[in-house]
């Protein structure tokens, strides 16, 4: 418990660094493309495009469980927080391994690199949720007090991403293979995390409650109950309650391991 104290304070306490750093190495990724930061919107652009064309008119979006909403609403409201969630667990399994030589230059816990990944990539968040409203109004699905519990998934989110990058990005220093492993287990948990397909259209299966262990399909169904005024976020308390047990899990996991290990990351490379 102190470790994962000690880790959250650490955030607090370098959070101005952490926003300077992120919006550095934004403005770097890009600087020699000539429409710069713009491919963070046209590459997930480009590929909800390609997802619509094969489930939305192949497919006729029969995954769909929400009356009424167009198919590429539906799932735009759950593939634009997947492009979030995807990127931040690729890179950020990637975080301290790529930035030990800025660690060496200046002083800074290394805890924060997960951090500035996630900070890294909200512009391109923000783009595209502004693309999901427009989508939204389009279509005449408006504003309701159930838009307020946008903000509690995305603390979720971004908790729940912080959580398992620094656990990733530890178990990325002892074993590199990991990195790997984790780019595999992407394409799977995009098919099982309800971005493109209902995953949770038969509640009283069997495959329905196992699939909803996924902390993921809790996070994009969550925007989806938001943005379509389906339901609060207690109307489920036990999915609640497993959502944050599993988050503080990780997190005590991660902060536990990268204490014990951070002063050695050194010797691993």
């Amino acid at each position: 418990m102190k470790e994962t104290v000690q880790i959250l304070k650490e955030q607090v306490q370098h959070f101005n660094k952490i926003t300077r750093i992120a919006r550095y190495d934004q403005r770097a990724a890009y600087q020699s493309h000539y429409l710069g930061m713009l491919w963070e919107v046209l590459s997930p652009t480009l590929q909800v495009m390609i997802y619509y064309f094969v489930f939305g008119i192949r497919m006729n979006g029969a995954s769909s469980m929400d009356a009424g909403v167009p198919y590429i609403v539906w799932m735009l409201a759950g593939m634009i927080p997947w492009f979030f969630i995807s990127a931040i667990i690729v890179s950020g399994a990637n975080s301290i391994y790529s930035n030990l030589s800025l660690v060496s230059r200046v002083k800074f816990p290394m805890s924060i690199l997960p951090s500035i990944t996630i900070f890294k990539s909200l512009y391109s968040y923000a783009t595209m949720l502004v693309i999901l409203l427009g989508f939204l109004f389009i279509n005449h699905i408006y504003p309701t007090i159930y838009w307020t519990q946008f903000f509690y998934y995305f603390v979720c989110m971004c908790l729940f991403l912080y959580a398992i990058s620094l656990l990733n990005a530890t178990i990325t220093i002892l074993f590199r293979d990991y990195q790997l492993i984790i780019g595999s287990m992407m394409r799977l948990l995009f098919f099982v995390s309800g971005a493109v397909m209902d995953v949770t259209a038969n509640p009283d299966s069997l495959m329905t409650k196992i699939l909803k262990l996924n902390p993921f399909v809790y996070i994009i169904e969550g925007f989806r109950d938001s943005f379509f005024s389906r339901q609060w976020f207690f109307a489920e308390p036990w999915w609640t309650a497993y959502f944050w047990g599993i988050t503080l899990l990780v997190l005590g996991v991660g902060s536990v391991l990268h204490l014990r290990f951070k002063d050695r990351f050194m010797d691993y490379l």
